[in-house]
């Protein structure tokens, strides 16, 4: 495909915070957008060009969409790999459906991340009672029981710490008994996450590492720089590039790692869109994640991925929005509101990335 002319139209699936950015980005590069998304009033509809108000996978609204659209993109992991195959037909839609199938079943993501040599920690498949007491013995009693679909932010995620009273029957109850995976426990050091993004061209940039800290399942903090080895940088980059290559890759990803005392890097997952890691390069880059992604979509070359400033960024979550006022005094602050009416416990409302002067 090649580049799509100014004035054209990106189609995006999905009206999230993600999908907002995106189309933010789309305009400042003389794009216009179209978003394909149920609820109506959401953080991507306020900015987009045009809202089709619809399910996913509603056969007339992917139609319009696709007659709409020049290009076709997504901001969430969970579209349905049919719709997007489906408009993938008449439309380029990047990143490419099969990265969707692949992120979607944690089994089929470890799978390919062994496949291309990422290494990860070690994991069974759990699809009853039965298996995941036998994972669990397997493992000394402790892991992280994971849904196999569907989960994001902590959420169809049950964690084992080999204390008494820890039941499998619970457990795998509080899951919903569907089909799922167990991970070792792994004792880590520091979670760090890359993006990186590649062309139609198959050209590859990288950011940055950035240390993250998770409260509760959702990430709080993003800190760059991180003070990892050269060796560790290297191979958080080479996996990056190996995923990228192993999918034919277009766009931005997100992957997060776990870095271990001992310096071993295992990859944790990975999601194939711009990623709320990686939200502090709008403040500290030229080029920000969203307008690299829309770069690689679009047939456009590639940014400067290169920091200008050390930063942290900060998600504002739920009750955090009441912060703003006081935020918006601080010298070096970028803050960056979704425009959601009602916060909640756990909701992302925004965030706040600090700038300093580079060291």
């Amino acid at each position: 495909m090649s580049m799509i002319s100014p004035g054209s139209t990106i189609g995006i699936i999905g009206g999230g915070q993600l999908g907002r950015m995106l189309a933010m980005a789309a305009a400042r590069l003389g794009y216009r957008t179209v978003i394909l998304e149920p609820q109506g009033d959401c953080p991507a509809g306020q900015v987009a060009n045009q809202h089709i108000l619809a399910a996913y996978d509603e056969p007339n609204a992917l139609e319009q969409l696709a007659e709409l659209s020049d290009v076709i993109t997504y901001e969430f992991e969970n579209v349905p790999v049919d719709a997007a195959e489906a408009l993938n037909e008449s439309k380029s839609v990047f990143p490419p459906p099969e990265a969707l199938k692949v992120s979607q079943d944690r089994v089929a993501e470890k799978r390919f991340l062994a496949k291309v040599g990422i290494p990860t920690a070690q994991w069974r498949i759990v699809e009853s009672e039965g298996d995941l007491e036998a994972a669990l013995l397997a493992f000394d009693g402790k892991g992280i029981l994971k849904t196999r679909r569907f989960g994001y932010d902590g959420k169809g995620q049950v964690k084992f710490i080999g204390t008494k009273g820890e039941s499998a029957k619970a457990g795998y109850a509080a899951i919903g008994a569907v089909p799922a995976i167990l991970e070792a426990m792994v004792e880590f050091t520091r979670e760090i996450s890359v993006i990186a993004a590649r062309d139609q061209q198959g050209d590859i940039k990288i950011y940055d590492i950035a240390e993250n800290v998770h409260k509760d399942g959702i990430l709080a903090t993003s800190t760059v720089p991180v003070s990892v080895s050269s060796t560790i940088a290297g191979l958080a980059a080479d996996a990056a590039r190996k995923l990228l290559e192993g999918l034919n890759y277009v766009g931005v990803v997100g992957v997060e790692f776990f870095v271990l005392a001992n310096g071993t890097l295992l990859a944790n997952e990975f999601a194939p869109r711009v990623h709320n890691s990686g939200h502090w390069t709008e403040a500290a880059c030229a080029v920000s994640q969203f307008e690299q992604h829309i770069r690689a979509i679009s047939g456009l070359p590639l940014g400067d991925t290169r920091r200008h400033s050390d930063c942290v960024m900060e998600n504002l979550i739920g009750d955090d929005i009441d912060r703003v006022p006081e935020l918006l005094k601080e010298t070096g602050a970028v803050v960056h509101l979704y425009g959601k009416a009602e916060a909640r416990p756990g909701r992302k409302m925004g965030h706040v990335t600090r700038i300093t002067k580079r060291l």
